[in-house]
């Protein structure tokens, strides 16, 4: 099976308080269908000091979100897209994603 949006892949939040923001994908989880977006969905965590020497503090993380709220931008119109995958025809048979607004390779 072939992934719809793969780390390193430049997206669009479509919805949430986020939307309309882009990102890169710092992290999928194929498991939650889940991904991290840099700078998307920013929430507060809290931590403890587990040590003496250490101090609490207060940290800004990227929490993740559904994989269903993000669209893949595409590199050579540069708009949310969605995303068809084809089959080439020569020798290698390799998968290719394209952009479902262009037929652009991504």
């Amino acid at each position: 099976m072939l992934a719809r949006i793969k780390k390193n892949d430049l997206v669009e939040v479509v919805t949430g308080k986020d939307s309309g923001k882009r990102g890169s994908i710092l992290l999928v989880n194929k498991i939650s269908n889940t991904v991290v977006v840099q700078g998307i969905n920013i929430v507060t965590k809290h931590v403890k000091a587990r040590k003496q020497e250490q101090k609490s503090e207060i940290k800004k993380i990227e929490a993740p979100i559904h994989a269903s709220n993000v669209m893949l931008v595409c590199f050579s119109c540069q708009k949310p897209s969605r995303i068809n995958s084809v089959v080439t025809s020569d020798a290698q048979k390799k998968r290719i994603r394209l952009c479902n607004r262009c037929k652009q390779a991504i």
